[in-house]
């Protein structure tokens, strides 16, 4: 099924000009600034977040310039977060190309993540609503809440899911939430409407990352990471969480702290993918990504009425939980 498609299909137009507003925004004449910029613009995603924006202003009103502005605001302070989480995990790719830092250099990378913040705050400056100026620097803050909160737990001798739920929150959830939140607050829909669409967002977040950490255990060019490449970071994610925790075999609850404290070598994290395959941890984080399907789907059945949108933000939920890359 050709989900992107149908999620795409009643927003198309505004989907265009949200791209060209967008590229806009980040285009600059100079010229290390300039070429670093068009860098960025070349590694466009599928633009998952933006749409979900339009998509959910387009269910309790219209999208209006409003919504275009918090839009463009909000995927420029994914996208700095972006650039400044490279420098932090000293990553040399991102979405199969090379990062901002290792095309350029840290210095650069951060100053261009600088950049871009100021150009996201700029953008939903435009808006004139309080309301959505501060919920995006509260976003902001949260983003780099959860970060500093990966990097402690790194450190941390427990390995616990509850603390691996609140990072997934406060990084990748929090930006599904915000975009939902945003995108309800921008057509003028209710407190209680914008609570619901949140919480719809928050979902959509946890399913994303947990379906995006399951492919860390399967090696392909397609999803752009080797198998354990999370490991060979510090990080523990919920498959590996649930095996260590209810496997009962205490060598691999060693090697998951060796995996903590960055003492961890490339066979031993070949052992804990193959013992979080055997000890069910992905069938488990599967069936975790349906529960919180479950909860998003009522937000569908109960907040949706126009059809169109219905089968498209449908699409969009089920494309985010079977997606492959």
């Amino acid at each position: 099924m050709d989900y992107l498609s149908i999620i795409k299909h009643p927003i198309e137009a505004e989907l265009a000009d949200f791209v060209s507003l967008f590229n806009q925004s980040l285009s600059h004449e100079d010229g290390l600034l300039g070429s670093a910029l068009e860098h960025i613009r070349k590694r466009a995603g599928k633009r998952m977040r933006p749409m979900l924006i339009l998509l959910m202003a387009r269910n309790f009103g219209q999208i209006t310039d409003v919504t275009q502005n918090a839009a463009v605001g909000l995927e420029l302070l994914h996208t700095a977060s972006l650039v400044h989480d490279d420098v932090v995990d000293e990553s040399e790719e991102r979405r199969g190309q090379a990062s901002v830092n290792a095309t350029y250099d840290n210095k650069v990378a951060v100053l261009v993540g600088d950049y871009i913040l100021s150009t996201a705050l700029l953008c939903v400056a435009r808006t004139h609503s309080e309301q959505i100026v501060t919920y995006l620097a509260e976003l902001g803050r949260t983003l780099s809440d959860g970060e500093i909160l990966q990097l402690s737990n790194i450190g941390r001798k427990d390995i616990s899911e509850d603390v691996y739920y609140d990072v997934i929150k406060q990084k990748t959830a929090a930006l599904f939430e915000a975009c939902a939140g945003i995108g309800a607050l921008s057509s003028g829909a209710s407190e209680e409407d914008v609570m619901a669409a949140k919480q719809f967002g928050q979902n959509l977040g946890i399913i994303f990352q947990i379906r995006d950490d399951i492919f860390d255990y399967y090696d392909s060019k397609e999803i752009g990471k080797p198998t354990g490449n999370d490991m060979a970071e510090g990080k523990l994610t919920l498959p590996v969480i649930h095996a260590v925790n209810n496997g009962g075999d205490e060598d691999m609850k060693r090697l998951a702290l060796k995996v903590k404290d960055h003492s961890v070598t490339a066979e031993e994290i070949a052992s804990l993918v193959d013992y979080t395959k055997r000890m069910g941890g992905i069938e488990y984080a599967e069936k975790r990504m349906w529960e919180f399907h479950a909860e998003a789907q009522r937000f569908l059945d109960e907040r949706v009425g126009q059809q169109k949108i219905k089968e498209s933000l449908q699409a969009y939920l089920d494309f985010v939980i079977k997606r492959n890359s």
